[in-house]
């Protein structure tokens, strides 16, 4: 899959996470939401990628991984995330909300007041988790 085709993904699983929301189908709405973020930062990554290259092996190794907090730092944005933590109190504490997300939430049942939790914290126009990466997709 490509940057663009990331991007679509995270934008798609995002929108169903919402609907899922709406039709009180928490799990699987939280499960979707954190993987929305997780295919936006591999975004990020396919970005830094040129073609022909040959790829770092580390660094294309954790990319495979489901562990945002991973992702952030593969995808060069650790540095970055924390400036924005630094100036904007309500972004880290989306960032908070959403680090918590993982692959294992998908065998796990979640509160409504959770789920609404993390769509927010991914989808905030002026301190959301999605805002900041397209800065950088």
């Amino acid at each position: 899959m490509d940057r663009k085709g990331l991007q679509e993904l995270c934008r798609t699983r995002l929108r169903e996470a919402k609907a899922l929301a709406r039709l009180g189908l928490y799990d699987g709405s939280y499960y979707l939401a954190g993987y929305a973020v997780e295919c936006a930062l591999k975004s990020c990554i396919a970005k830094e990628t040129r073609k022909h290259e040959f790829p770092d092996r580390k660094r294309a190794e954790i990319s495979h991984t489901h562990n945002l907090r991973e992702l952030i730092r593969a995808a060069n944005l650790e540095e970055a995330r924390l400036e924005e933590a630094k100036k904007d109190s309500v972004f880290r504490n989306n960032w908070d909300t959403v680090q918590l997300w993982s692959e294992q939430s998908r065998y796990r049942t979640n509160r409504p007041e959770v789920v609404r939790s993390i769509i927010e914290a991914i989808g905030d126009r002026n301190h959301g988790i999605l805002r900041w990466i397209k800065r950088y997709w």
